[in-house]
């Protein structure tokens, strides 16, 4: 591997931004990144504030994107890599600035909002050969990978079920009423985000997680979206149905108003040899069940597991890890990548196979089969593949 840091640039995440710390701090965690410049916010001195919290050089905070990309690729010892971590209506020309730039990018989910712009930003990331990794986090998490890695073992014979919740409670309130509260600001705005941005914003990642996990990618959906909370412009929850490409059935339920869930992400996999299931919130343990009664509870940091669990456990057994450290996971297989393509200019990499454009782009097919379902009173549709 490369011996010099991975010189990163961050376009977002300035005073305020929530998601952009955990970005930072997993990239930090393995000491494998310089955050050398950004653009953090619209607002150049807000800009010039987050940077110099994070002691960057002054002359590396850049008015704009556009900016930032243009001075960044003509730099000696520019950046070599970009994270964007703006609002989603945003993330369609950030990204396609730098990867006109020759910059790899590293975005938040989901890819983007609308359709034809995931179509082209997933031709033009294919086109350009660069590293486009999507910060699906938690499938970095060990025991996901554990369990991904038993599932396509077959230590669950046949899939027959599938069932995905991530039902938050953060917005079972008006929140969005909250000056104060950034965060709600934008993702319950339908003007940035979409009347569907539950789907986009939470969706997205059990989407992801059931594909990653049983291996299957999820070809129709039928979708029901309601609004819990008075007066609210936006869909708060959701419940979904799913058919996988084997035969396979499942469900997504996904919410923002689950009153008392704190985040609420978990799946269960049935097939006709076993089960099991994970719970976010308990990271450490995966459950499998079998048709005898028999019940097995796998424990992180156990050598006798899969390579991917035990090359992912930090500290070992008995000491927990959590939401920090799927991302530092993500971001050291990302820096596998990046380091690989210094030497090969290859940016696919089976050993490190990271959430890329092509995920980002089935997701965004994904929000829009089920805004399609839902406006037709739930009419199965067909995601194409």
């Amino acid at each position: 591997m490369a011996s010099t840091r991975i010189r990163i640039g961050m376009v977002g995440g300035g005073p305020g931004a929530g998601i952009a710390k955990a970005h930072r701090m997993g990239m930090r965690l393995d000491n494998r990144y310089d955050l050398v410049a950004g653009a953090f916010s619209r607002s150049l001195k807000k800009s010039h504030q987050g940077a110099a919290e994070l002691k960057i050089d002054p002359a590396r905070v850049y008015e704009d994107y556009a900016q930032m990309a243009e001075k960044e690729s003509t730099r000696e010892e520019g950046i070599e890599a970009v994270v964007i971590v703006t609002p989603n209506d945003s993330h369609y020309p950030v990204a396609s600035a730098f990867l006109e730039a020759g910059i790899h990018v590293i975005c938040d989910k989901p890819m983007t909002g609308d359709l034809d712009e995931a179509e082209r930003l997933h031709a033009l990331a294919e086109a350009r050969g660069l590293v486009f990794a999507l910060t699906h986090n938690y499938s970095a998490y060990a025991m996901v990978r554990e369990a991904a890695h038993l599932v396509r073992e077959g230590a669950l014979g046949e899939l027959r079920i599938a069932m995905v919740e991530h039902a938050s409670g953060w917005a079972c309130a008006k929140v969005e009423d909250d000056a104060s509260n950034k965060q709600a600001a934008w993702r319950l705005d339908p003007a940035q985000s979409g009347t569907t941005s539950l789907i986009s914003d939470l969706g997205t990642h059990a989407h992801q997680l059931l594909r990653f996990v049983s291996g299957q990618e999820v070809t129709e959906v039928s979708a029901e979206l309601s609004t819990c909370v008075p007066g609210r412009r936006v869909f708060d929850d959701a419940q979904i149905q799913v058919r996988l490409e084997n035969g396979a059935r499942g469900s997504l339920w996904v919410s923002m108003a689950a009153t008392g869930h704190e985040h609420g992400l978990r799946f269960r996999l049935f097939g006709d040899k076993a089960s099991l299931e994970w719970c976010q919130m308990d990271p450490h343990y995966l459950t499998l069940k079998y048709p005898d009664g028999r019940r097995e509870t796998r424990v992180q940091g156990h050598d006798s597991q899969s390579d991917d669990q035990a090359r992912l456990t930090r500290i070992g057994l008995g000491h927990p890890e959590g939401f920090i450290e799927s991302f530092a996971n993500l971001y050291s297989d990302i820096a596998d990548v990046i380091e690989r393509y210094r030497d090969t200019s290859q940016a696919a990499c089976q050993a490190r196979p990271l959430p890329n454009s092509r995920d980002g782009l089935l997701g965004v097919r994904f929000v829009k089969a089920v805004d399609a379902s839902h406006n037709t009173q739930g009419q199965w549709v067909t995601i194409a593949l």
